[in-house]
This record gives structure tokens, sequence and C-alpha cells, in this order.
């Protein structure tokens, strides 16, 4: 087997892990944090760390191939740097309150986002210039291809869906309150995990528009961490608010489904 192909195949078998590990155990971050993960660092500082390394090695492989300029390189090249962008440095910025991210949970991040910068990376400035079918495939043709522009249609509607979920988000609380709510707006009328959901609708819509086998890995992958941890994010809620969460009959990261 290709050893890119064997590599991106052990990744995927890692998300299986993982999404069977996380049924069990919660990662812990963000709403479930936990003093068992050991020392933690500032949320904003810990998020920019563990986010801006695949920004960095997709921006460095980019800026290393010869294909930087062709078409429709640069558009996944700019398509994927938006994304990290606004997750690596301007969503920490927003982040309101003290909050803490454990320092192992940060390293495992980095670790991840390395191999998947590289993974994405290396597919679309290495592999993909010097095989047939995406030589002939990733052409100016293929911007008017379904697939690009179903899969770009889709990309931008799990980015809409995740940046306004994390606007609802931060936006519970006025200064100084230190209740938690149950959030009730856009896609949280439907789900407990609405920002989940558009980051996972997000890269469904990557693996269709570059229509690779690492694009999909990393969709499969995403969708490995964050269903189970929506599940969890879900029976906190339904301890946390009771009668107010049962009421609203929510799913947690897929509307009407799960």
């Amino acid at each position: 087997m290709d050893q890119f192909y064997l590599f991106i195949f052990v990744v995927a078998l890692i998300g299986v892990v993982v999404f069977i590990s996380l049924y069990f155990v919660d990662a812990g971050y963000g709403k479930m944090i936990s003093d068992k993960w050991g020392p933690a660092i500032n949320n904003k500082i810990g998020w920019i760390l563990m986010e801006c390394p695949v920004f960095i090695v997709m921006l460095f492989m980019w800026a290393s191939s010869d294909v930087k300029f062709t078409l429709p390189y640069l558009i996944f090249f700019l398509l994927f740097e938006l994304h990290y962008f606004q997750r690596s440095f301007v969503f920490p910025l927003l982040m309101k309150g003290n909050g803490k991210m454990p320092i192992v949970i940060m390293a495992l991040s980095i670790v991840f986002n390395l191999t998947n910068g590289y993974m994405q990376g290396y597919w679309l400035f290495i592999k993909a210039p010097n095989e047939a079918l995406y030589q002939e495939l990733y052409t100016a043709q293929w911007f008017a291809d379904p697939r690009f522009i179903i899969g770009v249609i889709i990309f931008f509607i799990g980015m809409a869906i995740n940046l306004h979920s994390d606007s609802i988000i931060r936006h519970l609380r006025k200064p100084g309150d230190s209740k938690h709510y149950l959030p009730k707006k856009g896609m949280y009328n439907y789900v407990t995990s609405a920002n989940y959901f558009g980051e996972i609708i997000e890269w469904a819509g990557w693996a269709l528009l570059t229509w690779s086998w690492a694009g999909f890995v990393f969709f499969w992958f995403t969708f490995a961490n964050l269903v189970p941890r929506a599940n969890s994010i879900y029976h906190k809620y339904e301890t946390e608010f009771a009668e107010e969460f049962k009421n609203r009959k929510l799913k947690r990261i897929f509307p009407f489904v799960y």
C-alpha cells in the first residue's frame, strides 16, 4: 500500500478508537473540564497554542509548493486557512472569562493538528499534483463540478452555523454574571451542541469539495471527536437544567436525529 494512504488509514483507525473512548471518558476541556486532567493553563493561550500549528503547517507546505498559485489548489488553501485563522487567532481572543485548559489536552490537540496539517497539506501540494487522476480533476474546470459547488456551499453553511453558535454561547451571560444558562437561539433550538454540528457540516463540505481521502478522514476524525463529546454535554445539560431541558426535547448534535 502507498505509504501516504497507509498513513491516513492509520489516522482513520485512531478516529475509531477516539470515537469509542469518548463515550466512556469525558474530553477534559470546555464544559467538561476536570481536575483529573492535571495542570491547566489560561484557556485563550491554550487554544491559540493548540490550533495555530495546523495553520502554520498548511502555510509552510503551501509556500513550499510548485502549485501554490495554481487553481484550484490556491482556493483549497484559502478555504482551509480561513477556518483556521478564525479558530487559531480570532476565536480565542473573543473568549470571555478566565477559563482553563488542561496542558495534556492541549498537547494531544497539538499532535492531532500537526498530523492533520501534514495530511491535508501533503495531499494538496505533493500527492495530488503528481497523480494522473487529480491532475485531470484539479483544473479550472473543477469549479464547475457539482462536487466542488455543493461542497463549498456546505462548507460555508457549516462555518456560518459554527460562528453563529459560538457567538450565542459567548453572549449567554452579562458582565459580572456567573450563572449557567441553556442556550436557546439559532440551532440551539434543535440541538445542545450546535457549534459542533456546524463544524462537522463544514468539514463534510471540505471532504466533498476536495474529493479526497485526506478530506474524508479529517471529516471522520471531526465526527469521531465531536459526536461523543456532544453526548457528554447533552447529559450534563440534562442534569443541570432538569425540567427546563426536558420540556425542550432537544437532540444532541444532529437536528431531529441524534
